[in-house]
């Protein structure tokens, strides 16, 4: 069901009408959906059979569609053989999915290589002409080490994105205006860069807000770095270069599960620390 501004056709009714009650988008009748993602003024939504289906805002190539065109009702999206979506992501003019294999592709405006688009060497920087501005189908990541190893956990920023790999290792690309990609890269980077802090901590999910990140530690611990105006980090309101460990409420312990950052706040999963055993 979707609602609210119809502008683009992003409630995928075939009109650009504001809706104002829960409305089921018939296009979809049969299929049974289990995640979705909304971008600015476009949305991805995935089927329990690994069906991907874009509308809503099309310039950049954003719904992945092979055109720049809009969509005001849901159109599936064709996957690169041999790939299956298990999640996906959409920034405000940019989409990534992450496949069963653990490998990332994305589409849309790739700008400061928030996509991971370039094809680079680890630590390299491209020259302007190698530079991939847009992709108007799903792309693999070409920036290394993303481009070879597997990942648990991706999202994306207004102008950066960041990665989780399999081995508990987050890297971030893009625009580093605030400090978002938490390394020592001035003005961003084109190229993945481990954050600088997290050695030897394993990580298990990251999140972009517009120009912060946050980060779940493999045992739940949380990390916030970037811009910190109006609370962002979860601390006082001060931009953090580098990752913080965010105080939760230890009045009441808890273990956070799973984190959404949209532009400018945080949403945290958290269940009760007990200890009851957890059944079989």
């Amino acid at each position: 069901m979707t609602f609210g501004s119809g502008s683009n056709g992003c409630l995928g009714h075939g009109s650009l009408t504001d809706i104002s009650q829960p409305t089921i988008v018939e296009d979809l009748l049969g299929y049974e959906m289990v995640q979705v993602a909304c971008g600015a003024s476009h949305v991805l939504a995935l089927s329990t059979e690994r069906e991907l289906f874009a509308w809503g805002r099309g310039d950049g190539g954003r719904l992945g569609l092979g055109t720049r065109e809009s969509h005001s009702c849901p159109q599936q999206v064709p996957m690169p053989p041999g790939q299956e979506a298990q999640r996906v992501v959409c920034g405000i003019d940019s989409s990534m999915i992450l496949t069963v294999p653990g490998q990332a592709l994305a589409c849309g405006s790739n700008r400061f290589n928030k996509l991971g688009l370039d094809h680079l060497s680890l630590g390299e920087e491209p020259v302007p002409h190698q530079q991939v501005e847009e992709a108007l189908s799903f792309t693999p990541l070409g920036s290394a080490p993303l481009d070879r190893e597997p990942l648990l956990s991706v999202d994306l920023g207004t102008a950066h994105s960041a990665a989780v790999t399999a081995l508990g290792d987050c890297y971030t690309f893009g625009s580093n205006q605030h400090g978002q990609l938490g390394t020592n890269a001035r003005r961003g980077s084109r190229a993945p860069c481990k954050v600088q802090g997290l050695e030897g901590i394993k990580m298990a999910v990251v999140a972009c807000g517009d120009a912060f990140t946050v980060a779940i530690g493999a045992e739940g611990e949380v990390y916030s770095w970037g811009k910190g105006a109006r609370g962002r980090l979860g601390r006082r309101d001060e931009d953090a270069r580098f990752p913080r460990l965010v105080q939760l409420d230890e009045t009441h312990p808890y273990t956070v599960t799973s984190v959404s950052c949209c532009h400018g706040n945080t949403l945290l999963a958290v269940r009760p620390v007990t200890d009851e055993p957890v059944p079989p």
